[in-house]
């Protein structure tokens, strides 16, 4: 018999895991509502088409396409075949694929604005909370499947929308405990202007897909990249000048205005990175013009928001600005900005940093043990009465040792529990330990809620 297993960069999560993740999924849920954000849920597949090309050479490559259906269909071998030949050639083709797992949740939601656009109050803030699937290769902090949480706001071209994506992250990693975090920032128009000074705005995207690989490869490793892509050695010299910019957020301001004269993307670009930076005024802020993110849609501010550096992890968040992401499905004119945290990265780093509250794990609140049959009756009526009180209660299933019954209570982390023998019955009244602290009361039992939760 084959061992049971799960694809690699996928997990189970069992019942710790899921209550720590679901403090996060919540911390980050009431923040998004408290800036007016609603609610919403996208297919976890998309038509093909619409994935395809929207996130640059390297984002396409990690899309997980879904087979057809029928491709065992004798009729359809050659067709198969053929279409397996083209795939085998890095194309696509219908005959095999025509559908693929959702890569982000930006992109499907662009679509649904084109689809429903005529029906939507603009401007638009929704937020979404679902996993995504990525052909990646699974390490620590990356896996194939995982779950992000975005908040977008389209029909605005307003820096009022950065100004507010940049307060919810700070209000996030705040609740979170997550001081010392990082929140770097940058422009694609700044991007867009160094182009221009290396070669032409056609060279835009051979620079950002080098440049957004200097965290893992090095400056060197980044040049070496920018030769085999074509550009000359004095256009490298001028990226190697912008990239080692350094100092406050200001003298960075300076700095680049210095490097990128004369153009009219850098200039609003600066301009953009002030506003924001100036508006909000957080230490956490830092603007940083290695920021690249490859991703082809973004036009505007670009966000990164980075771990706490006592934990080796890396980006924990990021977005940007995409003024024209719903033109790509026929609805052109309808701009956008948004963010997204990434819930697998940031649950490592409460995990590392030991940030989850004690109280996270509580699920059952109250243990009602087992003493006998007339015993656990009115333990019964006890525990539905908790619950209709709003406790979370339990009634042990088998009436067994004490120890036992103890026993289970500590395993799962309850903290009382409520102990109704013959004489307590008699009397009408139970005892109530908290195995916390190791201390217990007897009351009547119409009073127990309140002395528990009172």
């Amino acid at each position: 018999m084959t061992k049971p297993s799960i694809p690699r960069g996928t997990r189970d999560f069992g019942p710790e895991v899921v209550r720590k993740r679901q403090y996060i999924f919540n911390t980050i849920r009431n923040v998004f509502e408290l800036y007016g954000f609603q609610p919403l849920e996208t297919p976890a597949m998309e038509n093909i088409e619409t994935l395809m090309g929207k996130y640059g050479e390297e984002g396409d490559k990690l899309i997980f396409k879904i087979l057809n259906n029928g491709l065992d269909n004798k009729d359809k071998e050659e067709k198969t075949r053929a279409a397996l030949e083209k795939v085998l050639q890095g194309k696509t083709t219908s005959d095999l694929t025509e559908r693929a797992l959702k890569y982000d949740l930006t992109i499907p939601f662009a679509r649904y604005v084109a689809m429903n656009h005529n029906q939507l109050t603009f401007p638009f803030k929704r937020y979404q909370i679902q996993p995504v699937w990525r052909a990646d290769n699974p390490q620590r902090g990356r896996y194939r499947e995982f779950t992000q949480c975005d908040a977008d706001v389209v029909g605005s071209r307003s820096l009022l929308n950065e100004v507010e994506l940049v307060n919810i992250y700070h209000t996030v990693f705040m609740d979170l405990g997550l001081k010392g975090y990082e929140l770097r920032i940058n422009s694609r128009k700044i991007l867009t202007a160094l182009a221009e000074r290396c070669g032409g705005a056609d060279q835009m995207i051979n620079i950002t897909i080098a440049i957004d690989k200097l965290d893992k490869i090095g400056l060197e490793k980044v040049k070496e990249e920018l030769v085999v892509r074509g550009l000359k050695n004095d256009q490298i010299d001028i990226i190697e000048q912008y990239l080692k910019i350094d100092g406050s957020n200001e003298e960075k301001l300076k700095a680049i205005a210095d490097l990128l004269t004369s153009t009219d993307a850098a200039a609003e670009g600066i301009a953009e990175l002030r506003t924001v930076t100036e508006t909000v005024n957080l230490k956490e802020l830092i603007i940083d013009f290695t920021l690249a993110r490859g991703l082809n849609y973004y036009t505007g501010i670009i966000f990164e928001a980075k771990a706490p550096p006592q934990v080796k992890m890396g980006s924990i968040g990021g977005g940007g600005r995409y003024d024209d992401l719903t033109g790509l499905f026929g609805v052109p004119n309808i701009p956008g900005v948004g963010i997204s945290f990434g819930v697998d990265r940031i649950y490592d780093v409460l995990e590392e940093m030991n940030h989850f509250p004690p109280d996270v794990q509580v699920g059952t609140q109250v243990l009602l043990f087992n003493l006998g049959e007339a015993e656990s009756k009115a333990a019964y009526k006890l525990m539905q009465e908790l619950r209709l009180a709003g406790i979370r209660s339990e009634l042990f299933h088998e009436n067994t040792k004490f120890d036992k019954q103890f026993k289970y209570a500590e395993k799962k982390g309850i903290p009382y529990a409520i102990i109704i023998g013959s004489q307590e019955l008699a009397a009408g009244e139970a005892v109530i330990k908290d195995l916390r602290k190791g201390t217990q009361l007897k009351v009547t039992m119409a009073d127990a809620a309140c002395y528990v939760f009172g």
